[in-house]
């Protein structure tokens, strides 16, 4: 077995404390990987808080994973000992099933995620970054370009993915008329990668100070949601709108500021549900959509998208003992715009 420690809820809403436990033996096919840094996604509390009901406890949270590798199988073909890696939001899947063989693991319906799951072994629970290593088969293991900051890659691998999956989908680039809905960790990122791939951006916010910093990011408009005028401006303007917010929200505004046969594809996942003006949508031929992350060769083209063309998350980096107070900031939305935490030093 491979001993770790981490940081782990105990019961649902309690803080992080810190715990040792042995992850399972590595195999032929599998890499060892000492953990550098972890961001923190809004899904790590939704996790620690039991927001939907699914967690095992005690969990450690973490699934934006980056680190070195320490130990290699006989079998492993795609890493050294030494090489950047990272580990995103599941580390295996059935491999046989539709969504697996058409690089949309994360449909999988034994896909398992890399905390709070349970290993094919069958013996032992997942627990994810924010710890001191990882075991993961090769196979979901993500390679980082060595120049490549792994403080500021991390975020990339659940809030960078989560956005390029739907932008790749709908096949955004020159000429395509984006929004952002919200300016957090996924929608910083969805600011930057759409403006990187040619689009028109719009930042849909509440905050005047949000919407100069998201043209600052790379949007071209920023409009304030919460300003009837203002969203009658882009009344059936948009042709792709990306929603970001884990909270609830009113969506009708954004149904409207779409072109018709425009989709509003969801991203937040959190407790309670959305009210839908579905004349709106009838009547303009419109689509609400929903995405999950991407697969993996999807993660791996973000990855090397990002550090092409130097579209890097923003972040706040903080050492593992601040852990409980950057969850604590990140309950209050005070972040900008990603917390990264420094699990150990770089080599």
């Amino acid at each position: 077995m491979v001993q770790s420690r981490g940081y782990a809820a105990s019961q649902s809403g309690a803080p992080l404390t810190a715990m040792t436990f042995d992850r399972r033996e590595p195999g032929p096919r599998d890499i060892v990987m000492t953990i550098t840094h972890c961001g923190i996604c809004h899904s790590d509390l939704h996790a620690i808080d039991d927001d939907l009901g699914n967690t095992g406890f005690p969990v450690v949270p973490g699934h934006e994973i980056v680190g070195v590798i320490t130990a290699i199988g006989d079998e492993v073909t795609r890493f050294q000992v030494g090489d950047k890696a990272a580990v995103g939001c599941y580390v295996d899947s059935c491999r046989s099933c539709d969504p697996c063989l058409s690089d949309r693991q994360q449909m999988c319906a034994t896909m398992i995620p890399s905390f709070n799951g349970l290993e094919k072994d069958g013996n032992h629970r997942t627990m994810g970054g924010f710890s001191t290593n990882y075991v993961a088969d090769q196979d979901y293991v993500f390679k980082i370009p060595q120049a490549m900051d792994s403080a500021r890659a991390a975020p990339i691998l659940c809030a960078g993915i989560t956005v390029w999956s739907p932008l790749q989908k709908w096949r955004v680039g020159p000429g395509s008329k984006v929004g952002v809905v919200g300016l957090g960790g996924l929608g910083h990122m969805a600011v930057k990668l759409a403006a990187a791939l040619g689009a028109d951006v719009t930042i849909f916010t509440t905050s005047d100070a949000k919407g100069a910093d998201a043209i600052r990011l790379g949007a071209r408009n920023a409009i304030l949601s919460n300003d009837d005028a203002a969203m009658a401006t882009i009344a059936s303007a948009m042709d792709f709108i990306l929603d970001t917010v884990s909270a609830q929200h009113d969506i009708n505004g954004y149904i409207a500021a779409l072109k018709p046969e425009g989709t509003l594809c969801l991203l937040g996942i959190g407790p309670g549900g959305l009210q839908i003006a579905n004349l709106s949508v009838v009547f303009g031929q419109k689509c609400i959509a929903g995405s999950l992350i991407g697969g993996l060769h999807q993660t791996q083209a973000v990855i090397d998208f990002c550090a092409a063309h130097d579209v890097m998350p923003e972040i706040e980096l903080v050492p593992h003992a601040q852990i409980n107070q950057a969850l604590d900031r990140l309950r209050r939305n005070d972040v900008k715009y990603r917390f990264v935490v420094e699990m150990t030093p770089e080599n």
